[in-house]
């Protein structure tokens, strides 16, 4: 025993300890700690500093102390020691480490770092499969990331694994927020084992989003650049904003809501929606003081009222959601002045002046993949007709341009027809002479937002968008527009500009020759010639 205890005395004088680091006590040795430091006890002080600062509402301390708190162990505890004593402290160690995990995991998501911790959760869910708190924290992570579908397979996963091993389904807390994600309901989180603290918040709260849309699906890449734009931003960017434009149907107003639930928690004073479609700059304003608890008489004046908005906003964290905007001048009044709140906007047009004024995410929404088109024909459908053909459902996805309102039509369609296979549908669209009235249903129909497109377009920029319909491919140059119009090339240069701005025509690249080309979405080429031959009642034309 005394070579051994020797021994160790060396190792600690090599590290720099005292002589005094063993001394002997009766019946045998004692480890003096005087001065000095165990990091089993240094990892609970900062395990009970987090959960202190986790009550006291700062998640960022609370995180800080249990990374420093984990930057502490260096493999399993008492490694190498075997001894019945050694065996029961171990475990008991780690145990606790693996709580502080846990809880670690839980403040970062609570700071929104779902993305980042994203592949520490799988990791860790890898190597313990069977603690539900970390499947949760796992599956939460993937919903918060747009990742719903990969949020459910892990719950799937866990439920084999459980019943496998274990015999048993997996929790209560699992399956109620498993049944939250089916139904795109966001799920508040909770650090586990400490009651979240009591604030102090202004009441009313508005909530005003609208329902989140039942088939959302895909915009994971749109997510994440909102998600840095907006919840990620720094100080020196007193207003974030972010503008989603796109052509009609698209999804605009779709990924802007969901996004919107997503995030609410974000935002605890509230989530302000306006449809500037629905009124003016001034009814909106008093729409939005009174859901922030104001009383008696407004004032009448925009600028007035606006001061009183901001007013009321400042401190607060507002989400503002402000859907189907037309022009800047529509919008600067309903613009919080607080670092604090976020703006989400949706339109059509060119809003350069907003973003010249303000640090803003321009994001503009194009087609969906094959297999997004997919994953919405499906989710309509039910069944599995989308997936006994994939080339007839590829078929369907070209034909209504991957765009999420013409294929929840097609899907409706097969609803309704459940004795039509996908390819019945897809030989239907191919032989029509009105590809849209195939894939409009109701009021709000791919063909109706058309409409309403071009109804906003001045007189000039109408005719040129049912005249360009005439050329030979969806591919065009400026050129070949002016032809068309018979017009020069300036003029047809600025029409086709106009299109684009207003999301009617897409840039596609620079030809051979260095010269713009332009092209059409398939059914906004549909929409201009229909749209050319009602006007000049060419009942003979084919396309």
């Amino acid at each position: 025993m005394a070579i051994c205890i020797a021994a160790l005395r060396k190792i600690f004088r090599s590290a720099g300890w005292g002589e005094d680091t063993i001394i002997t006590a009766t019946p045998g040795y004692m480890l003096n700690l005087a001065g000095h430091s165990l990091d089993s006890l240094r990892f609970e002080q900062l395990v009970a500093r987090a959960t202190e600062w986790t009550a006291g509402d700062r998640p960022a301390e609370a995180a800080a102390a249990l990374r420093e708190a984990l930057a502490l162990w260096r493999g399993p505890a008492l490694g190498g020691v075997y001894a019945p004593f050694a065996e029961t402290e171990a475990a008991r160690l780690d145990e606790q480490r693996m709580l502080a995990v846990e809880q670690q995991m839980a403040l970062r998501l609570q700071l929104g770092e779902h993305q980042a911790v994203l592949g520490e959760l799988q990791a860790l869910v890898g190597a313990c499969p069977l603690r539900d708190r970390l499947r949760y924290y796992l599956m939460l992570a993937q919903y918060r990331s747009g990742r719903r579908a990969e949020a459910l397979t892990t719950f799937r996963d866990g439920m084999r694994h459980s019943i496998e091993e274990i015999g048993l389904e997996l929790g209560a807390e699992l399956q109620a927020l498993h049944d939250l994600i089916l139904r795109d309901e966001f799920p508040q989180l909770a650090v586990p084992g400490i009651a979240a603290p009591q604030k102090d918040r202004p009441q009313p709260v508005p909530c005003q989003l609208p329902e989140s849309d039942a088939y959302f699906t895909g915009r994971s890449r749109e997510q994440w650049l909102m998600d840095d734009a907006l919840l990620n931003s720094s100080p020196q960017n007193p207003s974030p904003i972010a503008y989603i434009t796109g052509s009609p149907g698209i999804g605009k107003t779709s990924l802007a809501v969901n996004w919107a639930h997503r995030s609410a928690h974000r935002f605890p004073d509230g989530q302000l929606f306006a449809d500037l479609r629905q009124g003016g700059t001034l009814d909106v304003l008093h729409q939005f003081l009174r859901r922030l608890g104001a009383e008696g008489p407004l004032p009448t004046d925009v600028s007035e009222a606006a001061e009183r908005y901001r007013a009321t906003l400042e401190g607060k964290r507002v989400l503002v959601v402000l859907d189907h905007a037309s022009s800047y001048a529509g919008l600067r009044h309903l613009l919080p002045g607080s670092g604090e709140c976020r703006v989400l906007i949706t339109g059509q047009v060119n809003l350069d002046e907003l973003l010249q004024k303000y640090c803003a995410l321009r994001l503009r929404v194009g087609p969906l993949s094959d297999e997004e088109s997919r994953e919405v024909l499906t989710s309509v459908l039910r069944d599995s007709r989308a997936d006994e053909s994939p080339r007839a459902t590829r078929q369907l996805s070209a034909l209504c341009g991957h765009t999420p309102l013409a294929l929840r039509a097609a899907a409706a369609r097969l609803l309704t027809k459940q004795h039509w296979r996908v390819s019945d549908l897809v030989r239907r669209l191919e032989r029509s002479a009105d590809r849209l009235a195939e894939l409009s249903i109701g009021e709000d129909s791919l063909r109706a937002r058309l409409d309403r497109s071009v109804e906003g377009l001045d007189p000039c920029a109408a005719d040129a968008y049912r005249e360009f319909s005439r050329l030979d491919d969806a591919d065009f140059e400026a050129a070949e527009a002016a032809e068309v119009l018979g017009t020069d090339l300036l003029d047809a240069e600025d029409l086709i500009e106009t299109l684009v701005d207003a999301q009617l025509l897409e840039v596609v690249n620079r030809s051979p020759s260095g010269e713009m080309r332009y092209r059409w979405q398939e059914l906004v080429r549909l929409h201009a010639f229909h749209s050319l031959r009602a006007a000049r009642g060419l009942a003979d034309c084919v396309c």
